[in-house]
């Protein structure tokens, strides 16, 4: 998928957000507890992607250090295949997503 495609499907899906009426559903409290926080697919991706961006921050100040003469080689190679890693798994998760996404347009009403 290029580019444009990629775009095209996001502000689809951006579109269709807009226009969801749908109120948010919690679940109802148990007595003698306290009330769940809300989470949800939006809350759940923004934090992978944090996740992301803060191994990468960090691969990124293991390289600095390294080049300073403050770090060791493993500890930096370490951390930028870790940083590695959780990028593609995003990178992957979000492909996934596009596909679901696509799969759910194309069905017939």
């Amino acid at each position: 998928m290029d580019e444009m495609g990629i775009n095209r499907v996001l502000s689809e899906m951006r579109a269709l957000q807009a226009r969801s009426t749908l109120p948010a559903a919690a679940p109802a409290p148990v007595a003698g507890t306290e009330a769940p926080q809300r989470s949800g697919f939006v809350d759940a991706m923004r934090d992978a992607v944090r996740g992301v961006n803060d191994r990468q921050a960090d691969a990124a100040r293991a390289a600095d250090d390294f080049q300073l003469g403050r770090g060791d080689l493993a500890t930096t190679m370490l951390k930028m295949q870790e940083s590695g890693v959780a990028f593609r798994a995003a990178v992957e998760v979000r492909n996934r997503a596009v596909a679901a996404y696509q799969d759910i347009m194309n069905m017939p009403l």
